[in-house]
């Protein structure tokens, strides 16, 4: 067991890579906070996982609200006892099209989520780790933030700005022993697919993944996977790093 006596924050974890980590993690002995706004999906995922054994609670919250962040470490010292780990996995994008199209609207949700997500993660738990004496924040960002498609430009800006943010952070925080690490996956076969390609449909989906070398999208084992491995002891010397899972995009 990896993650014995862990607990683990999983933002997005009702569906997609945050399912798929939130699950990889349980299987692993990790008690898991399951974090969505979207309550049917985050019930459904924590019951999941308490019906194969594991511990899971869901805890609705809007990762763009401070106070809401505040609620998720209630709610995971309430269920735990305690927080080692936070999954910042939760993110959105505008649709493909041109730049010059996307609404302000359509900017806010972006940034707000993939940017001021991690803020307020930032400043509602590192307080809580630094008193612990440690914590563990894995970025889920994105290829797009290190090779940008057109289509996504803004997209691509709130990426990069978590990579570097992350980055920036792993610095000031490494005498905290507190790690902070990035996981940039290649377009993946989740709920977002069809806005990252504009539409879906079989040949915008072979277009999309010839530039793949591997050939095929992530899979939200792939993303859980190098999660578990950032996530774990393992890793306790790797911080400000970025892993592409990518199948050799950014090759």
């Amino acid at each position: 067991m990896r993650l014995e006596q862990k607990v683990a924050i999983v933002t997005g974890g009702g569906s997609g890579f945050g399912e798929g980590i939130a699950t990889r993690f349980a299987q692993e002995g990790c008690r898991v906070i399951v974090n969505d706004i979207n309550v049917e999906g985050g019930e459904r995922v924590a019951q999941a996982i308490k019906d194969s054994g594991g511990e899971a609670v869901f805890c609705k919250a809007n990762v763009a609200s401070s106070s809401d962040w505040a609620e998720l470490l209630t709610c995971s010292l309430d269920n735990f006892g305690k927080l080692d780990i936070v999954i910042n996995n939760a993110g959105t994008t505008h649709q493909n099209k041109s730049m010059l199209d996307v609404t302000d609207e359509e900017f806010d949700l972006v940034y707000n989520v993939n940017v001021k997500g991690i803020y307020y993660s930032a400043r509602n738990l590192v307080p809580y780790f630094r008193k612990q004496g440690g914590g563990n924040f894995v970025t889920i960002a994105s290829t797009a933030g290190i090779r940008p498609r057109p289509g996504l430009v803004w997209y691509s800006g709130s990426k990069a700005a978590a990579i570097i943010a992350s980055q920036a952070m792993a610095v000031e925080l490494a005498p905290d022993k507190i790690r902070v690490n990035v996981v940039n996956p290649v377009a993946g076969d989740t709920p977002l697919l069809a806005k990252f390609m504009g539409e879906d449909t079989p040949e915008i989906r072979a277009k999309f993944a010839a530039v793949i070398p591997l050939g095929r999208f992530s899979q939200p084992r792939d993303i859980a996977n190098a999660c578990l491995y950032l996530a774990s002891d393992e890793a306790d010397f790797i911080t400000g790093a970025c892993i592409e899972v990518d199948g050799g995009r950014c090759v």
